[in-house]
């Protein structure tokens, strides 16, 4: 059976598909509409122009939510294709992908964070790109305005400019003027949103931005879910670990150094979850990219397949026992 998403046929984009509305089957029965987010003008802005749209409706925004987790799938096998992180070519980073936000109900409605995977995926995209290209100056401008534009929609995220610096440390040599072009790149969206704001007398809003907080387990009751999801999850990271120090080994340096990047990646949206208000119920989704793509290197040790065989049907286990709690 893994060897369905280990191929890398376009059929295989049936198979997800299905899979995907199969495993998000139960949030599609229990749709639930959005709901606008104190402090959060950006994405309450993006949320009242979707309810002109979908008139409220709790079905569309959690269908849109779950073709969009779809998406994000199908671009994350994208940036391991295009940049080489594995030595096959697979749609097994979609597949964990898919599986991992299934876990947790509030992952697969409408929210922010579903939005902030876009920029953050697109900044990473781009900056592995650092590496080899005859336009770097405009490549580091793009990514550093994904990663502002995030920003602005979670003060959390400002942390993210830590990546911004990993990647201009590690992927080119230092150059002043490269230096100054990631920092305008940054400042861009500050700018514009600041003089619209100001044409529109709402600055006040800038008031609203700053919101750090503790995003823990308080929106789930059970506590056998959260033990067994914290277990699954560390077992499921652990293994990826252990098979990427293999698999890497064998790579180029420039490939080693983009799994630096999804290392420091993975630890900085560990931290901007933590640090999110509470009331941000998908404050966690915002790790799934990184945390799939490390956890899929289990699925492809090929050195050892019963090794990814036996991962590949505990992950199966997992999310079934997960879904059955969450019922």
């Amino acid at each position: 059976m893994l060897r369905l998403f280990r191929n890398n046929s376009p059929f295989t984009v049936i198979i997800l598909f299905i899979f995907a509305l199969l495993v998000k089957v139960q949030s599609l029965l229990h749709a639930e509409a959005p709901a606008p987010v104190a402090g959060h003008f950006l994405y309450n802005y993006i949320l009242r122009g979707l309810n002109f749209i979908f008139q409220h409706g709790a079905f569309a925004f959690t269908m849109l939510a779950i073709v969009t987790l779809f998406v994000q799938a199908l671009y994350l096998k994208s940036i391991a294709t295009r940049h080489k992180l594995f030595p096959r070519y697979t749609y097994i980073p979609s597949f964990v992908f898919l599986l991992l936000t299934s876990v947790y109900p509030p992952f697969n409605t409408f929210n922010e964070t579903l939005l902030l995977n876009w920029f953050l995926m697109g900044a990473v995209d781009i900056m592995f790109g650092f590496t080899q290209t005859t336009q770097p100056r405009k490549l580091i401008y793009n990514a550093s305005f994904l990663l502002c534009m995030a920003a602005l929609f979670q003060f959390t995220l400002l942390a993210f400019f830590l990546l911004l610096l990993v990647g201009m440390v590690m992927f080119r040599p230092f150059n002043i003027g490269e230096w100054s072009v990631a920092i305008m790149g940054y400042v861009t969206p500050l700018y514009f949103l600041t003089s619209i704001l100001f044409l529109a007398d709402r600055l006040y809003l800038y008031a609203q931005w700053p919101h750090v907080g503790f995003s823990l387990s308080s929106h789930v009751n059970s506590v056998f879910y959260i033990i067994i999801t914290l277990a699954g999850i560390a077992i499921l990271l652990t293994s990826g670990i252990y098979a990427m120090q293999k698999n890497v080994a064998m790579s180029n340096i420039y490939v080693r150094r983009d799994w630096i990047a999804i290392s420091f990646y993975l630890i900085i949206s560990m931290v901007v979850a933590f640090l999110t208000d509470h009331t941000i119920k998908s404050a966690w989704l915002i790790t799934m990219p990184a945390l799939s793509i490390i956890i899929s290197h289990a699925l492809l040790l090929e050195k050892n397949k019963r090794f990814s065989n036996f991962i590949f049907y505990f992950s199966l286990v997992f999310l079934v026992i997960c879904l059955m709690v969450n019922k």
